[in-house]
């Protein structure tokens, strides 16, 4: 395996701004986009095609962030405070978040693809002081006037609440935020505070933001890291490959971040152009492929960026930089193949609650089956190791969150008092450091889209349901060569359930019905597809929690069953 000749200590610049911009060991959000406005005044910060075309420079994005964090100080927000934002990707999200940061008060994401109620749900949970939000919530949300303010995010039918028409207040005693203070409320698991940066990235890189920005994995590796080294970030709102691959080319974007099925779609698109071609063509190309790929790994030197340019140039990556993928684990096959076909192709590993990532394959030294190695200042740990050396793993260190908001036992949980988090994978470490994942988290189900969902909280919606005894939400296969999940449930009736229909067809009828109508109260990807009737009780323990790694155990052929 070849060494890397990048600097590995890329952060080395920022000495020459300790004690101007900051006096703790790394900076803060805030001051890091300020040493990085100082950097690259004139560079491109934010870039949007749609509705209409946006840019804005460092120098520019850094008078909007101060004039937000001007503004919420003079409607009575404090350090500490809880502001949430809520929309599409743009330009506006990104000042919005960040004006909240300069603040100093804590900006709460929350996913645009909600409903309306379960926004308000969620951020009264936190206690918010206002929302900034997209014109169609606009007046749905908050409608009650419970919430401080509220400021759009879209300029169409609300000019005189967009977020670039806030009027500027003039000089306001803000207090700037340091490096160890909370930055963001997530809900997907947990808190993150602050994370540093430090993946080699240029100034003149361009970053698609095409994923949720209230996901830790592009907030951290797209938003976050493009802001850190003075990039450009192009956002786009719609997951549709064909707009996708239009602006990535016309926003000359060559840092891809993606989820598996993103990058699965597009190398399947590929494949299947090439196979067109005829058998010949297609043994070629594969042939050449493959040869491309091992000089690559083993030599450093990446012949398939010239041979195959034609080829990447039609799913806009014939001038990328890197790939990276995250948020769900990655066929080993597709990973191979971006890297065959001369793109520069990283796989990153982590939680919500280690700020995300706690592991990197990169570019320079990789293994196709491997989550990579830990980041820089990331301990891991294999504990309970069975008799093949897979064991839970365990990290430590600056990445782990400060804890679950209003929930000491979980976190303590979570986090023992030597500062282990327990991530609920299973996997080992090969004699060159590598690690391999070989089980599922405790409890979160993986879905297309690299959705997590918890059983737990789908599992709610069924407690008024007096003919369900107990009900296990599990995952199964649905796609052994993508490693993508599906939701299923096991089911023990009630004794009553049993006696009105002991027919164990009309049984499956009835049982089917309630998962259909708990169904349409659940967003698509947590949705039930698979519904399984059991007739002895699922095991518990002397807590009367369901054993859902022995009952998946128990039931794993039946769940995992082909169905024609």
């Amino acid at each position: 395996m070849r060494k890397s000749s990048l600097d590995p200590m890329p952060w080395r610049y920022l000495d020459q701004y300790r004690g101007k911009y900051f006096d703790s060991e790394w900076p803060s959000l805030a001051q890091m986009f300020d040493i990085n406005a100082d950097r690259f005044p004139d560079n491109r910060c934010f870039e949007a095609f749609s509705p209409e075309h946006e840019i804005f420079t460092y120098k520019q994005a850094k008078e909007q962030f101060n004039k937000v964090s001007r503004w919420l100080y003079a409607q009575g927000v404090r350090k500490g405070d809880r502001v949430a934002v809520t929309g599409k990707n743009s330009p506006e999200w990104a000042i919005a978040y960040m004006g909240i940061i300069y603040m100093g008060a804590i900006v709460v994401p929350v996913d645009a693809s909600l409903t309306n109620a379960e926004i308000e749900h969620l951020v009264d949970y936190v206690e918010i002081k206002g929302i900034f939000l997209d014109g169609d919530r606009f007046d749905a949300i908050g409608a009650d006037g419970k919430y401080g303010f509220k400021v759009s995010l879209e300029k169409r039918n609300h000019e005189d609440d967009f977020i670039l028409n806030l009027p500027d207040v003039g000089p306001q005693p803000v207090t700037e935020p340091v490096s160890q203070d909370l930055a963001a409320f997530l809900f997907t698991s947990g808190t993150t505070g602050t994370p540093k940066a430090v993946m080699l990235i240029r100034p003149t890189d361009v970053f698609y933001a095409i994923l949720p920005i209230h996901h830790a994995y592009t907030m951290l590796a797209v938003f976050i890291e493009s802001m850190a080294n003075g990039s450009n970030t192009v956002f786009g709102k719609r997951l549709v490959v064909t707009s996708l691959l239009k602006e990535m080319k016309e926003g000359h974007v060559n840092m891809l971040l993606a989820v598996p099925m993103l990058y699965n779609k597009i190398f399947s698109a590929i494949m299947k152009g090439i196979e067109k071609k005829g058998k010949l063509v297609s043994a070629l190309v594969k042939t050449m492929m493959a040869f491309c790929g091992f000089i690559k790994q083993t030599t450093g030197l990446n012949p398939g960026r010239v041979v195959f340019r034609g080829i990447r140039d039609k799913v806009s990556l014939a001038d990328n930089r890197i790939c990276i993928s995250g948020a769900g684990p990655l066929p080993a096959e597709t990973f191979k193949g971006f890297n065959q076909l001369g793109v520069d192709f990283i796989q990153g590993y982590g939680l919500t609650e280690t700020s995300p990532i706690v592991t990197l394959n990169p570019a320079y030294s990789y293994q196709y089956a491997s989550i990579g190695k830990p980041f820089p200042g990331v301990e891991i740990d294999f504990i309970n190791k069975d008799s093949q050396g897979n064991g839970e793993i365990v990290t430590r260190g600056k990445h782990v969150m400060k804890g679950y908001y209003k929930n000491p036992e979980a976190t303590a949980e979570t986090i023992d008092k030597d500062g282990w988090l327990r991530t609920g994978d299973v996997g080992y470490m090969d004699k060159d450091g590598f690690i391999y994942l070989t089980g599922r988290a405790k409890n979160i189900i993986v879905t297309e889209g690299g959705k997590n969902v918890f059983p737990e909280e789908i599992e709610d919606h069924f407690q008024l349901y007096y003919d369900i005894d107990q009900i296990c939400v599990v995952g199964y296969m649905a796609d052994e060569k993508l490693k993508m999940e599906g939701v299923a449930c096991l089911i023990h009736p009630s004794d009553s359930a049993k006696k009105e229909f002991p027919d164990a067809g009309a049984m499956q009828i009835h049982m089917e019905q309630i998962v259909e109508a708990v169904n349409k109260e659940l967003l698509p990807y947590k949705r039930i597809r698979r519904v399984f009737i059991v007739d002895e009780p699922l095991e518990m323990t002397s807590t009367k929690k369901i054993k859902r790694f022995a009952v998946a155990a128990k039931y794993k052929e039946m769940i995992n069953a082909k169905i024609d």
